[in-house]
């Protein structure tokens, strides 16, 4: 199981957001929401990152129902605690008041020691023309590589 990589990655985020800085935060989790995000069983679409009272929580979050529960299991989609420390709390706090400025989630994955870990990033919304360029960009550099390769 050490071996095993369970990286569960938020796509949407590369593509409608600018990513400006990157933190890696701890996540307070249930005994059975660990165990359904070793299988595998998570998602990060639609889910963000919010203050309330001097903490960050993560929103929105999908981790399913473990199967083999018993009689006792987490909610779905529940607020979950990330753990940063004071100095990157207070750093992103400060900046998410700047506007146009949000806090998404990158990716999620088991580090080596076992424990559940979110990439988070500060980003800036893309607007449109900002998507449609860069899929330009995509789409030459994809050309030029054939081109080469021929």
């Amino acid at each position: 199981m050490a071996n095993q990589q369970i990286r569960i990655k938020n796509k949407k985020a590369y593509y409608s957001y600018e990513i400006l800085d990157k933190f890696t935060a701890g996540v307070m989790l249930l005994g059975t929401e660990i165990k359904s995000i070793r299988a595998g069983n998570a998602s990060l679409n639609e889910s963000y990152c919010a203050f309330y009272a001097g903490d960050l929580y993560l929103r929105n979050m999908n981790i399913s129902e473990y199967e083999k529960r018993g009689y006792m299991n987490h909610e779905t989609r529940r607020e979950r605690k990330l753990l940063l420390t004071k100095k990157e709390l207070i750093k992103l706090e400060k900046k998410i008041r700047e506007k146009g400025l949000s806090i998404v989630t990158l990716q999620m994955f088991i580090n080596a020691k076992g424990l559940a870990k979110v990439d988070i990033a500060l980003a800036r919304g893309k607007r449109e023309f900002d998507k449609r360029q860069n899929i330009k960009e995509r789409d030459s550099k994809r050309e030029l590589d054939r081109l080469k390769k021929v």
